[in-house]
């Protein structure tokens, strides 16, 4: 199965965009897709601006309203059929931008 990565920015980039994009860097190693970097001057959180992750097209939709959180895209990506047990790391993978995002915030 094909998967399009796409991650919506705002430029310069700020903490959930950063996020994302992390998010999206790691599936690309993960899963050896290509994710796509789209900058917008539209704020529209989980749709069709800033900050969005989005597989094939459509945005990944966080379980709190305000925050990807990795079980987030890990639930989007087995939506997609995607067999997420068998690719060992990308859990514990999906954790790093999210750690990072947290201490450059404390």
């Amino acid at each position: 199965m094909a998967l399009h990565v796409q991650v919506i920015s705002q430029q310069p980039p700020g903490g959930r965009c950063t996020l994302y994009a992390g998010y999206a860097e790691v599936l690309e190693r993960h899963l050896q897709v290509r994710a796509e970097l789209v900058f917008s001057a539209t704020r529209d959180a989980h749709g069709a601006g800033f900050p969005s992750l989005c597989l094939n097209g459509a945005a990944i939709l966080p379980a709190d309203g305000v925050l990807l959180m990795p079980g987030d895209v890990l639930t989007a990506i087995a939506a997609l059929a995607v067999p997420v047990a068998d690719l060992p790391g990308l859990a514990a993978a999906l954790e790093a931008p999210l750690e990072r995002m947290l201490e450059d915030a404390g």
